[in-house]
């Protein structure tokens, strides 16, 4: 570069002008995957919309994947929101500092572990039936997140407990049933109960109306994919800054390889996260990622 080009390129507005550029206020980034559908509350806090589970996307073999996660808060006030590595069959540093907690016989350990489990969240696609608070969603295929009570519901579907019930297969085009969901607060939490399957009927008439509803779904996989995993010395690292290095290297290697979270701590309470069911995304995992990423 010349002087002459150097007099020219150099000037104070043009510093100025970049100086503002970089103090100027950047749009916050977003966490809302535009794929997922949610259920909106009326203002009697209830919500209703009718859905349709899908067959599994093209190429795949279930129409529903699985991923463990966890969420709490730390004692430094920070955020732990982190894919748990349990979901590929893998150790975990959380399921393995939530063990040592369990096994040291200290109810104090104990409710620190309840607080810290794991939880569990489906993804399947859906095709919106119906959806009077957001109509422009009828019609079109979704993701839908939701946890262990709706799938529950579509296991007692599938598998009735009495003679004079027929097994149906939710997930199916033709023989499959419209799924209404019905949600209420209940102690300030989203509550399905009252969530049913219609009688079995077939989605639509037309097969090719149905070969393009199936061609528009996403992909379940991508959720499993190893990209949306940290490796676990990166999920140990963001632990201890979390627990601000209550767990240390020498720690982590004492405990028991063989150890898993037992049975009690899956199925009591974690007060420490607000949810019911995993579709409450305002109360619980999007709202913990916003808090997690400041």
């Amino acid at each position: 570069m010349s002087l002459d080009t150097l007099r020219r390129a150099n000037t104070l507005d043009k510093l100025l002008s970049q100086v503002q550029a970089e103090s100027a206020p950047q749009e916050k980034k977003s966490y809302v995957d535009e794929r997922l559908w949610k259920p909106e509350l009326d203002k009697s806090g209830n919500g209703y919309a009718v859905i349709r589970f899908l067959p599994a996307p093209e190429g795949e073999e279930l129409p529903w994947v699985k991923v463990w996660k966890h969420a709490f808060q730390g004692p430094t006030g920070k955020w732990y929101i982190e894919n748990s590595l349990t979901t590929m069959n893998q150790k975990d540093p959380v399921s393995e500092y939530n063990s040592s907690l369990w096994n040291s016989g200290l109810e104090s350990d104990k409710e620190i572990a309840r607080k810290q489990k794991r939880k569990l969240e489906y993804y399947s696609n859906i095709y919106v039936v119906s959806d009077s608070k957001h109509p422009e969603n009828e019609g079109k295929v979704f993701l839908f997140r939701y946890g262990k009570k709706i799938f529950d519901k579509m296991m007692a579907a599938m598998q009735p407990e009495f003679e004079d019930e027929t097994p149906i297969n939710p997930f199916d085009f033709w023989e499959g049933a419209n799924f209404k969901l019905k949600i209420r607060k209940v102690d300030g939490y989203w509550n399905y109960d009252a969530s049913s399957f219609e009688t079995v009927s077939a989605l639509k008439d037309d097969d090719d109306a149905l070969n393009n509803i199936w061609k528009t779904q996403y992909s379940l996989q991508e959720f499993l994919a190893p990209t949306n995993f940290k490796s676990y010395d990166e999920l140990k690292k963001r632990l201890d800054d979390v627990l601000s290095g209550t767990v240390t290297a020498s720690a982590a290697a004492m405990m028991d390889e063989d150890v898993v979270e037992t049975p009690q701590m899956k199925s009591e309470p974690a007060p420490s996260i607000p949810s019911v069911d995993a579709t409450d995304e305002d109360d619980t995992m999007s709202y913990f990622q916003k808090l997690a990423n400041g």
